[in-house]
């Protein structure tokens, strides 16, 4: 038993040994795929990329001696555009000045009108009701005063009373007016 036993202990382990070499076999059948694969991607990239990386660092240069030469100019605009936007910046100062001084001018006369409007039409209440109480006043005692002296007449010469000439019965004071 101990025969059969070892022999079935050694059928196993070179069983076990077998499977292991099958899977390692596998793997650098695998790894050596992968390689090729690998090597075929890297030449690959080496024809394509290295081209366009030489033109990149071509560009590059020609960017940067661009920039180089370009340096002085873009410096002279730049002082150019600074002192602009300060000039700008001081006639908008002298602008903004100028109009609110007319502004406060405007207003100051615009305050002048209203004040001279108001005293204007405070004389024209002020001689209006003089008027009324100067002439339209008097006008009317001295209408009625008429009036009486008409009607007494009128009546003492026996005439019949007269009827007003336009037929509207319109008081005399609001025909004056």
């Amino acid at each position: 038993m101990n025969d059969n036993l070892l022999t079935i202990f050694i059928a196993v382990t070179m069983a076990a040994i077998l499977v292991q070499a099958g899977i390692l076999i596998g793997l650098y059948l695998a790894v050596r795929k992968s390689t090729a694969k690998m090597e075929a991607l890297a030449a690959e990239v080496q024809n394509k990329a290295l081209p366009t990386m030489d033109t990149v660092r071509s560009t590059m240069e020609t960017v940067q001696n661009l920039l180089a030469e370009l340096r002085p100019k873009i410096d002279v605009i730049s002082t150019n555009l600074s002192e602009s936007s300060s000039l700008v910046r001081t006639q908008l100062g002298r602008i903004d000045a100028t109009l609110t001084d007319a502004l406060d001018r405007t207003r100051l006369q615009v305050i002048r009108a209203d004040e001279l409007l108001n005293r204007t039409m405070d004389k024209v209440e002020e001689t209006s009701e003089v008027v009324h109480q100067t002439v339209i006043s008097p006008l009317r005692q001295v209408n009625g005063l008429m009036n009486a002296i008409a009607t007494g007449f009128e009546v003492f010469l026996g005439q019949k009373r007269r009827s007003p000439k336009n037929g509207g019965g319109v008081p005399q004071d609001e025909m004056f007016i």
